[in-house]
């Protein structure tokens, strides 16, 4: 059969996402040309296409590029299937027997922490963190630990104003720099916490899960009733060993690497 004139293109673009995620920093256009030996022209081509699909993300003040949106809901995607699902869900029912509290499975959808999965204590908690409820990413912490591991330029393309936040309960992070302070702590602590972000009683624990390139893809967390009149400063490490250990258990499942 012959070749179709858009394959060599869709080498190359391929090509540019294979070396823009092997990066840890974006890059600039002369840079990936000069990487793949490219042709400028042809490389700011596939660019801008890469860029109007969501699968690359432009940074105008930089004039470098990233990986976009696109291309972590597609790895997102291979692994929240119900394979994830139910691999994780002996290990969340684990956390229940051991922990008496609400144990969940979550990914990222865009700006958004998305409930795949749950498992619960006998008693219930009346908690509305059902399987399907999507909550906005910065406030649960499910959602921070995966932005926790993600990179700085993508956490920005999917916060890029104060328009971007929710405030559901007066507490939880308002602007990028606060998130940012959050998920660095958060980031150096190897877990995510939040007391009263999303509802007003309740707190949460959660450690995020890595595939075999040692991205964020989900997240582990116990969900557990709490009441604190202000900043209580707990970070519940005992607490949080049990879902590190979860999730790193999937992590290994899924053939990924923390």
């Amino acid at each position: 059969m012959g070749e179709s004139s858009d394959v060599p293109a869709l080498r190359r673009g391929l090509a540019i996402l294979r070396l823009l995620g092997s990066h840890v920093n974006p890059m600039t256009a002369s840079a990936i040309a000069g990487t793949l030996e490219l042709p400028r022209s042809t490389t700011y081509h596939l660019l801008a296409e890469l860029t109007e699909a969501g699968f690359v993300t432009h940074l105008p003040e930089e004039n470098r590029y990233g990986l976009g949106l696109a291309t972590f809901e597609l790895g997102s995607a291979y692994v929240r299937r119900d394979p994830l699902e139910r691999l994780a869900r002996p290990l969340l029912r684990g956390l229940v027997e051991r922990t008496g509290y609400t144990a969940h499975l979550g990914i990222l959808h865009g700006a958004e922490a998305l409930y795949l999965a749950r498992e619960q204590p006998a008693t219930t908690q009346g908690l509305v963190t059902a399987v399907g409820v999507r909550l906005p990413a910065a406030l649960p912490a499910s959602g921070r630990a995966v932005l926790a591991g993600m990179p700085a330029a993508q956490v920005r393309a999917l916060f890029p104003n104060a328009d971007a936040f929710v405030d559901r309960t007066g507490r939880g992070p308002k602007t990028l720099p606060a998130l940012r302070a959050l998920l660095t702590e958060e980031a150096r602590r190897g877990w995510s916490i939040e007391d009263g972000f999303v509802s007003e009683g309740y707190a949460s624990v959660a450690a995020r899960v890595h595939d075999h390139d040692g991205r964020p893809v989900a997240a582990i967390s116990v969900t557990f009733r709490h009441v604190c009149a202000g900043d209580c400063a707990n970070t519940w490490p005992e607490l949080a060993a049990e879902v590190r250990a979860a999730a790193g258990e999937l992590t290994a499942r899924i053939g990924g690497r923390g």
